[in-house]
């Protein structure tokens, strides 16, 4: 609840939130105004079809796969919410994957 008092999503630049579990990580693009979800992404997929590389590298795709999810909707800049997690690791690996993907935070 601190972080989301200061980060607040809205339809010109909604808020990416990020939410990290022990073996997949989740990337949404919310609008707080209307309490919407403009746009999902994540690491869990369908059996067979999964994503190669470890965990970090799983990340970087799943914040490219995000960036191009906000671009195909007209949408360039983002509120980065981390979600309490700290900036290192696989939260940092989705938000360096989501600014090669062509996001601005």
């Amino acid at each position: 609840m601190r972080i989301r008092k200061v980060v607040q999503g809205t339809a010109a630049c909604p808020r990416l939130a990020v939410f990290r579990s022990s073996k997949e990580i989740y990337a949404q693009l919310i609008n707080d105004e209307n309490g919407t979800t403009l746009g999902t992404a994540s690491s869990l997929v369908k059996k067979g079809e999964g994503l190669s590389g470890n965990k970090t590298e799983k990340a970087a795709h799943v914040g490219k796969k995000i960036a191009e999810i906000a671009l195909a909707k007209g949408i360039d800049t983002v509120a980065f919410d981390r979600g309490g997690f700290l900036y290192h690791g696989r939260v940092k690996a989705l938000a360096e994957g989501a600014r090669e993907g062509g996001l601005k935070f």
